[in-house]
């Protein structure tokens, strides 16, 4: 199973992994002089940026193949990190304007690398003249989407009054927060809200989806559970739950609720009233 995280525990789980092509120095404590190692450093340690340099394994051909430099650079650092650790799920590479350093997409997180994969740093990329975080600038936009592409037919609508701004939500029908969130929405007008339906928290979180789906008013049951905890009727049909957790796996949905606004950004949790109305206005 490969392993999709965020945060902190993308570095517990590189600790912890198995190093592959990598010698086992404590066991070769005679043979040193062939031994690699892979360091893991934490922003502020001392690490020295390393020249730019080719990764391993890309021909200075590249370009004459019809692959550019960047491409064929980017390609073989994913090689070297997925060699390193093949139980990690690896989202993408990109380079940073730090010559050498290479951004890694590891769930909803970017990890740091050099092109041998040899030091991974874990932390905010910091733009110094600008004063800006890189890293967070990045996140936000690997975060976004087109609100276009999703598929609103396997979601559950609700309309209030004008319903002129519109807004995603991926909830599971045991979600406290989202629950919390509801209550919020009582107070917005003039707002269309789809909710994905995305049981993931509770051994029956699945059933109560099923049943809400099932139900011959959706939205008004949805908001009886939701609102007022008005348990649904047993109730069977094809369902879309299967779509709604594979669309959330895609767009790295890690937890509920998550909010997507229709300008492609999110927001990760319940927000109160007024940062939610202040959100909302900005879509107008």
């Amino acid at each position: 199973m490969r392993l999709r995280l965020a945060g902190w525990l993308a570095t517990a789980a590189l600790i912890s992994l198995p190093v592959y092509g990598v010698h086992a120095w404590a066991q070769q404590a005679t043979t040193t002089e062939s031994t690699e190692k892979v360091t893991i450093e934490q922003p502020g340690q001392g690490v020295k940026p390393q020249p730019q340099q080719d990764a391993v394994g890309v021909s200075e051909t590249a370009a004459g193949n019809g692959v550019s430099a960047a491409t064929a650079t980017t390609a073989a650092v994913q090689k070297a990190f997925e060699k390193r650790f093949p139980e990690i799920d690896v989202g993408g590479v990109a380079p940073t304007p730090f010559a050498g350093l290479y951004e890694v997409q590891v769930g909803s997180d970017l990890l740091y690398v050099n092109a041998d994969v040899d030091y991974i740093l874990q932390g905010s990329l910091i733009d110094a003249k600008r004063r800006t975080d890189l890293t967070a600038e990045r996140i936000d936009a690997l975060s976004r989407v087109d609100f276009a592409d999703l598929p609103l037919d396997i979601a559950i609508k609700q309309v209030k009054g004008d319903g002129s701004r519109v807004m995603a939500i991926f909830e599971d029908p045991n979600c406290g927060y989202c629950k919390q969130l509801h209550k919020t929405l009582n107070d917005v007008d003039n707002v269309t809200i789809y909710s994905f339906l995305f049981p993931i928290l509770s051994p029956d979180s699945t059933t109560k989806a099923r049943n809400i789906w099932c139900a011959e008013d959706k939205a008004e049951v949805w908001r009886d559970w939701m609102l007022r905890g008005k348990k649904p009727a047993e109730a069977e049909c094809e369902t879309p739950i299967e779509q709604s957790l594979a669309l959330g796996r895609k767009l790295n949905v890690q937890g509920t609720p998550a909010i997507f606004f229709a300008d492609g950004s999110r927001i990760n949790g319940a927000l109160p009233l007024n940062a939610l109305k202040q959100k909302l206005d900005t879509l107008k």
